[in-house]
């Protein structure tokens, strides 16, 4: 996706609020895959972005430090808000707590 910074940020933030559930993601990163497991073994349906495999990943990674404070994946999202990574969607899950967040 060509454009400037501030347009990405707005393509970030856009699929943030038009998916209850978002997330950013690698499709070769482990816990990207438990979080996606999680959400998947939960009946969750969820938007998601594989940032390897767009061109502007780096770019995107740095946004989502803005926005969350960390630049790692998985990066989910519950109704415009960030939940953390991979093991805290798995705990979530496990503790029973991850359809409620979803569902408020």
């Amino acid at each position: 996706m060509a454009g400037s910074v501030k347009d990405l940020k707005l393509f970030i933030e856009n699929e943030i609020k038009s998916n209850k559930v978002m997330v950013f993601s690698k499709t070769t990163c482990g816990y990207c895959g438990m979080a996606k497991r999680a959400l998947h073994e939960t009946g969750v349906k969820y938007g998601l972005m594989e940032l390897n495999q767009r061109s502007d990943c780096g770019k995107i990674q740095q946004i989502l430090k803005e926005i969350t404070g960390a630049s790692t994946v998985p990066r989910v999202f519950i109704n415009g808000k960030c939940i953390g990574g991979g093991t805290e969607t798995v705990a979530l899950q496990r503790n029973g707590k991850l359809l409620e967040l979803v569902q408020a």
